[in-house]
Order: structure tokens, then sequence, then C-alpha cells
């Protein structure tokens, strides 16, 4: 039906639309107008991530000692949590051990995070607590880990949380990314270890081993076979998220031959700068880009975590891993030398390991002091 106006001031009549048909006539254009935008939310519309974290003992053996440890879901370290920027983030724990236990998520929120009987009750033996998390304002590397007495030293694990599908980071797609995650080992129980240092009032007694990735390395007794191993390819970029779940220990980081670039620090972006050796608190995350050797076909390359000490005779053990270059194969790891392969536009690089500790507070190699 069409709907005529008159104006008595002109002559004749005009069409004129009346105001319901002008408000689907403005409607309709500003809603076309916003189409693209509209599309691209929805490219990022938030999701609900779901994960369930069953704690439960499970026989673990590391120095050649078996004992039962506190894990998630049977593993050590724990599984991989990842989101997006903007998700929501769901996480069951069901306890079914004898320890009561909360969990700590380095979000920014400290609703229900972790401090038993000060943002919640403690999850205890049989019950089970629902996390529930927007995730906002974050992204980059985190992580989660027990937060009640020191349940931690074994229920830790990686918290990714990734951009938003249309926001590049600063320092381009690497060409893969691997989390490489410190922690220790005590074949004694570690709530015992810190039950004795609160009735002594003496410091804990240190852990049996470092660990990368829940592997001590060829350094220590009956470990040449719980060894980190990652294979990579020449010439390539890796983005290596590092976590130091230690207790607390800062640690510091190196891998041979290599020069390192920090590009976050606690999931935050930072100007990148080239490093040979990196220190890492407890609880701190970092970003490292590192570019493979293009004239090592077939290297290997040890990487180690060590911690810090001032004094001669309180240097720590070492945690070894192993950066493969193109192999084939996992060659097997000789308790005291290791070779690579020579270059010819590159020069030969000897790789020492000692079954005792070095007295060295930290080097690179090759390592020349004696153990």
């Amino acid at each position: 039906m069409t709907i005529f106006s008159e104006n008595k001031d002109r002559m004749g009549v005009f069409p004129f639309p009346s105001p319901a048909l002008m408000g689907v006539f403005i409607f309709s254009l500003v809603t076309s107008s916003l189409l693209p935008e509209l599309a691209l939310a929805n490219q990022d519309a938030s999701i609900t991530r779901r994960y369930k974290f069953d704690i439960k003992l499970v026989k673990m053996t590391r120095l050649c000692h078996t004992k039962s440890i506190i894990t998630v879901n049977g593993q050590f370290p724990g599984p991989l949590v990842t989101a997006q920027e903007g998700d929501n983030l769901v996480v069951e724990v069901v306890n079914h051990v004898q320890n009561n236990i909360t969990i700590h998520w380095q979000l920014q929120s400290g609703w229900s995070d972790g401090p038993a009987c000060i943002t919640q009750c403690p999850i205890q033996t049989g019950q089970k607590f629902v996390y529930n998390f927007t995730v906002s304002g974050q992204r980059g590397t985190l992580f989660w880990h027990a937060h009640l007495s020191w349940t931690r030293a074994t229920v830790y694990g990686p918290l990714i949380i990734l951009p938003k599908s249309n926001v590049p980071n600063p320092f381009g797609k690497p060409y893969e990314e691997v989390p490489i995650i410190f922690g220790e080992w005590w074949n004694a129980d570690p709530e015992a270890v810190i039950s004795q240092a609160l009735q002594t009032g003496a410091g804990p007694n240190v852990s049996d081993a470092y660990t990368i990735n829940g592997l001590p390395g060829p350094l220590y007794n009956c470990s040449s076979k719980d060894t980190f191993k990652l294979k990579v390819k020449p010439n390539k970029t890796y983005l290596l998220r590092l976590i130091n779940a230690a207790m607390n220990d800062e640690l510091f980081f190196s891998i041979a031959n290599h020069t390192i670039t920090v590009v976050e620090v606690d999931a935050v972006y930072v100007k990148p700068f080239d490093t040979d050796i990196l220190l890492i608190t407890p609880g701190q995350t970092t970003n490292i880009l590192l570019k493979t050797k293009p004239h090592f076909p077939t290297a290997n390359f040890f990487m180690y975590a060590r911690p810090y000490a001032t004094g001669q005779d309180t240097v720590g053990t070492t945690a070894f891993g192993l950066w493969l270059v193109a192999h084939d194969f996992w060659p097997n790891i000789p308790t005291q030398k290791a070779q690579t392969d020579q270059s010819p536009k590159e020069a030969q690089v000897s790789l020492y390991v000692y079954r005792s500790r070095p007295k060295v507070p930290f080097v690179s190699y090759p390592i020349t002091a004696k153990a």
C-alpha cells in the first residue's frame, strides 16, 4: 500500500513513508553497513572449553627410585590446558587422594583461585569442585599448579592462552611451539620434606634432581633414558614456552652453541632481545624463539637448567634435555662425552657430561672444568 501525505503549503501531494516503514528502512541500512564487523565478531565468538582433572596417586620411577606421587590424570607434568582470549574455561577437579587439594591458575581473577581457606575451601577427599573463569586481558604462556602445601611439587602443567584469531603476535608464526617445564624430583615425599622444615625452622632439603618436562636427564644416576628429547629440523624457528615450576629455585637455562631470543615474559610481550643464558624464577614463564642451525643436519645439542648459587659448594644439580636436529632415530646418550658431527662451515662442538656436578656456577659448552 502506498501512503500519501498532503502538504497544504505546497502544490499537489508527494509520497512519504510512514514512521514504521521509515524505522524498518533505517534499521536495514545500519545492519547492512555492520555486516562485515558482525561477521568478524562471529569468527571470534568465545566458546566454553571444558577439562576434567582427576587427582590421583600414580607410581612413578625416577633415579631408580619408585614411589607414588600425586598427579592430574596420571600425568607428570600434568595435562596441557589451552584456551583463546575471551573463552570461558571450565575445569572440574575431582580429588581421589588423601591430601586436600586446590588449583591456582595465574589468571586475572581472585575468585576460587587456589589459596585454601582464603578464596576457596580446599577440595577434600572424594569431593569435586568446578573452576569457571572467563579468560580476559591475557594471552601467552602461564601455568596451573596445586596451591596447598607442597602438593605443587608434582601437580602442575602448562596453561596456554592463544590470542584472538584476528590478533597476530608481534614476532610472527614459528615453525612449532613446545612447552618446556622445569621442575624437581624428591625421592622422599615432598610433604614430609616441608613438614620437617617447618618443625626444625631450617630450610627444606634440596631436591634429588631437577627435571625438564618431568625427566632429569643423563647427569643423574639411572637416568640416561629419562631424558627429554626434542626432534627439530635445521634452519627453522621454534617457540619454546619456558615455565619454572621448581619449588624455590631460580634456574639458568641455555642451549649449547645457540642464541635465543626472548619475546614474552609472564604472558606479556617484551621488546625482543638475544641472549645465550636465561634466568627464570619460580612461577615465572618466558617465551623464547630459537633458530636451529642450518649447517648441523645430524647434530645433537644439550639444553640444560641449573640453579643460581653464590657459594662454591652450594651449586645444585643440573637438568639436561637433548636437542636433536633432523635425526631419523633417537641416539644413545653416553655418560662421558657426546660429540656432534663436524661441519665444514661450523666449528666442532664437544659436549662433556659429568656424573657428578661441575664446580663452575654456570658456563657454556665446551666445559673444561673438572668434575
